[in-house]
């Protein structure tokens, strides 16, 4: 039986988990947290990654757990609609919607797959050789025929394979997250983009409500209070937006500097190790694309692995895909953050002509993102 090593917990790493071990590769899981944080933000399954999450079984969990995202769009901050998309259109255009789910409950649903010794948690990983697979950790060496290094955006094993690589770097701007009640009243999903500002809103399970806002700020910044840096920032933005943040309790608004790595790796491999999600490819969040990468990822590297065993051809299938992705994203969040006021009047008029003049535009934008599928081989079915 073939032994793979992952490294990380996260979302990439526990689906590569899976993916492995349905092909009956020996599979151990090296988290250096003491537990599965239940962090409380949600993470948006698009399409392309529900096809890859019914390869491996989970689909039908994830859809139970889930809200199917409605009607969205783009707004102005004065409350004016510039483009607006139809969830019908997104189900009728590629097959499956998009859904929203607390990313918790994902990673259960992933590690509640894995067989009962797989997962060790507090288990901090120093250094893979990706010559031999040997994998030195805090409570010994492991051996593996393959290496999964999900380590994250500061992803040490990335450093340790490109050492002169340059790093993830600040995109001038952090992040709020929070997940609220729904109030009463209309509640119109998708993002409002401002002066420099975005604020974005989904449903969940539960009748609550899943919020991210951007702002720019110098790297590490931070407030004494996050809820009312976040109030401060938002204040006069059309309903429920000031409610939406008022409605948060402080302790639980997360912030987090917006960082990607801007410069793509020569490969996303070396020797016996491949670097999975943000250890490989980093992105900004704005086409909600970073987690569903890491699980498309995960799919096409068990097949590879499976199959010719050769990691060059996981490289050849994923880093074109995934930095023109993560251009993508990048390229959004610099529009949708523009603060001259000629820039965003041109911008405005733009996505409002667009809406008009091709309804069906602000779908089909998502084509080369939403319409891969599993590799040829894996068998995925809608119910699954």
């Amino acid at each position: 039986m073939k032994r793979a090593v992952v490294i990380g917990a996260g979302i990439g790493g526990l689906t590569a988990a899976v993916a492995l071990e349905r092909r009956g590769w020996k599979v151990t899981v090296c988290e250096r947290a003491p537990r599965l944080e239940p962090v409380g933000s949600a993470v948006a399954i698009a399409p392309n990654a529900l096809a890859a999450l019914e390869t491996l079984g989970v689909g039908a969990a994830v859809r139970d757990r889930s809200v199917m995202q409605g009607d969205a769009g783009i707004r102005r901050s004065d409350g004016r609609w510039l483009h607006r998309s139809k969830a019908e259109a997104i189900i009728e255009r590629y097959g499956r919607p998009i859904v929203m789910l607390m990313r918790a409950e994902l990673v259960g649903l992933l590690a509640d797959r894995l067989a009962p010794d797989a997962l060790r948690l507090g288990t901090a990983v120093r250094r893979a050789d990706p010559a031999t697979g040997r994998v030195e950790t805090d409570a010994g060496d492991l051996d593996a025929d393959l290496v999964v290094a999900a380590d994250g955006i500061n992803s040490a094993i990335r450093a340790q394979l490109f050492p002169g690589h340059p790093g993830p770097v600040y995109t001038g701007h952090t992040s709020w997250r929070i997940v609220v009640p729904r109030p009463p009243g209309p509640c119109p999903y998708g993002e409002v983009w401002g002066r420099g500002l975005v604020f974005g809103a989904a449903g969940l399970t539960d009748d609550r409500m899943y919020c991210y806002a951007t702002a720019p700020a110098p790297a590490g910044a931070t407030a004494p209070d996050e809820r009312a840096e976040l109030a401060r920032r938002f204040a006069g933005w059309p309903d429920p937006i000031p409610r939406l943040i008022a409605s948060a309790t402080p302790e639980t608004v997360i912030r987090t500097d917006l960082c990607c790595l801007d410069t793509p790796l020569p490969a996303y491999h070396a020797g016996r190790v491949a670097l999975l999600g943000d250890a490989a490819h980093a992105m900004t969040p704005h086409l909600g694309q970073g987690a569903c990468q890491a699980i498309e990822d995960a799919v096409v590297l068990a097949h590879v692995a499976a199959t010719s065993g050769d990691l060059a051809e996981y490289t050849a299938a994923r880093l074109p895909r995934t930095t023109a992705i993560a251009r993508r994203s990048r390229s959004i969040g610099r529009v949708s953050t523009w603060a001259n006021p000629v820039a965003i009047a041109v911008r405005d008029l733009a996505l409002s002509l667009a809406g008009r003049l091709a309804p069906d535009s602000a779908v089909r934008r998502f084509d080369e993102v939403f319409t891969w599928q599993p590799p040829v081989g894996e068998t995925a079915g809608r119910a699954a």
